[in-house]
């Protein structure tokens, strides 16, 4: 299920930003869902990711190396990707490797959060971060608190797009132009929003009418 219009506005009233903000992530991470057509949340597995998280817990990467070039390296490589449900075969190989490490590898759900933020995501451990992942409302509830740790408030507020960008993707924004994919697709969500403001002070006038 995709998160709700009324999901979002609580959500926006709750972090003190407009709606379009959060919808904008939402699109520009997930193209507006954050679950598959099996049901599962989205991911993507970060194989360089992958290799610093088994550097973190002790384990020599390069020992794995040898006929798990598709998942392990030690630099990113955007050819590796295989999207879609073949994402979780490459997350499944990784598992046989070391479990917790391959799970803080891969991006989640509606808003894409690497499993190593689980902590930043409200949650005391990355299984709890990733059982939470298969409701939509969690989802919802992880992009918050990360925008909270991560201080990112008030660059939305003031719609800092560069700022933001910079500090939910990571100093390679530039390169994929993660900015103005926001900026756009925020304009994009505030006009749908406006038009349904107006809609709705519309019938809200009918409404009073008729009641006369």
């Amino acid at each position: 299920m995709a998160i709700t219009e009324f999901q979002f506005r609580s959500m926006a009233d709750t972090l003190q930003v407009e709606p379009a903000l959060l919808k904008a992530l939402n699109e520009v991470e997930a193209k507006g869902n954050g679950f598959q057509s099996d049901g599962r949340p989205k991911i993507l597995f970060e194989g360089h990711i992958f290799w610093k998280e088994l550097e973190r817990r002790g384990v020599n990467p390069k020992e794995f190396v040898k006929g798990n070039e598709d998942i392990l390296f030690q630099h990113r490589d955007k050819f590796k990707y295989k999207h879609g449900r073949e994402e979780y075969d490459r997350l499944d190989k990784a598992i046989q490797i070391h479990n917790e490490a391959a799970l803080c590898s891969a991006s989640w759900g509606a808003f894409q959060i690497m499993g190593f933020n689980y902590a930043a995501a409200g949650y005391p451990n990355i299984y709890s971060f990733v059982e939470a992942m298969h409701r939509e409302s969690e989802q919802l509830n992880a992009v918050g608190h990360f925008l909270v740790s991560n201080n990112l408030l008030r660059k939305m507020r003031s719609k800092d797009f560069k700022a933001i960008a910079r500090a939910y993707n990571g100093d390679g924004f530039n390169q994929h132009q993660y900015d103005r994919k926001l900026e756009r697709a925020f304009k994009k969500f505030k006009k749908m929003e406006e038009k349904m403001q107006k809609l709705e002070f519309s019938d809200s006038e009918g409404m009073n009418v008729l009641a006369k």
